[in-house]
């Protein structure tokens, strides 16, 4: 799809028998998120989590890498001033660091975290390949993770000095408990499939050979269910996990 006539997206949309799907297809840039991108991810999920007619959403990665998080070479670089020319009325001015890049990157894929979190129907993460930083926070935020054999979670903030972001220092210690969420962020292992399924991070593990098979079939088994009562136990499971301080915890 396209968002305008400057620019292509890099997610793709589409929706099928109650089954939506977005997929991150920037792959020459491991999946990573822009500006632009970041802001599409929003458009995508905004768009799939209101959609009476779409019952569950798929969300995935183009090409073996699911999403490295932000494009830290565009922030490095300053970013696109057409794309980060409305925060300011007049020519942007050059400041110390990369903070306002990085912050619109950020805001966006938070918008998107807080989209799934709130809608009425099941998000699925279908990891296959690299889940890192920004990325793996995505991933975590879905209410189902699947994963292919080679698949891989990790932290990554620690490489380029950051505190963490996109949910992960939120969600980390209500999956894995203090002790384990510690570890991901001072050690910053890099998680295989079947490690992150033993630790409880993603719910089913499928070949590489059979993982589009496979997720597309509990994809269909999810839309066939019952969409209404799944979302109201959703927003319990929410209420109980106390999900009502995730907007504060990503401001």
């Amino acid at each position: 799809s396209r968002t305008d006539s400057r620019r292509p997206s890099h997610i793709a949309c589409e929706s099928r028998a109650g089954v939506g799907t977005s997929t991150i297809d920037r792959h020459a840039h491991f999946n990573s998120l822009d500006v632009a991108t970041a802001q599409d991810l929003r458009r995508a999920g905004l768009r799939m989590a209101r959609d009476e007619s779409v019952r569950v959403v798929i969300i995935r990665g183009a090409g073996g890498i699911f999403c490295s998080g932000a494009d830290l070479k565009y922030v490095s670089s300053g970013g696109d001033s057409e794309e980060l020319g409305y925060l300011k009325s007049g020519p942007r001015e050059t400041a110390d660091g990369f903070g306002d890049v990085l912050k619109q990157i950020v805001e966006y894929i938070h918008s998107t975290i807080s989209e799934i979190r709130r809608a009425p129907k099941p998000f699925v993460a279908a990891v296959d390949g690299v889940a890192a930083a920004g990325g793996f926070g995505l991933a975590m935020a879905c209410d189902l993770a699947l994963a292919s054999e080679r698949a891989s979670f990790e932290w990554g903030y620690g490489r380029t000095g950051l505190t963490g972001a996109e949910s992960l220092t939120f969600l980390l210690p209500r999956l894995l408990g203090l002790r384990r969420a510690m570890e991901l962020v001072f050690l910053s292992p890099r998680l295989d499939a079947n490690r992150a399924l033993e630790m409880g991070l993603i719910n089913l593990v499928y070949p590489v050979d059979q993982f589009d098979v496979q997720t597309e079939a509990l994809a269909k088994r999810l839309a066939s269910g019952p969409t209404r009562a799944w979302a109201e136990a959703k927003a319990l499971i929410n209420q109980a996990c106390g999900m009502d301080l995730l907007e504060h915890h990503l401001d």
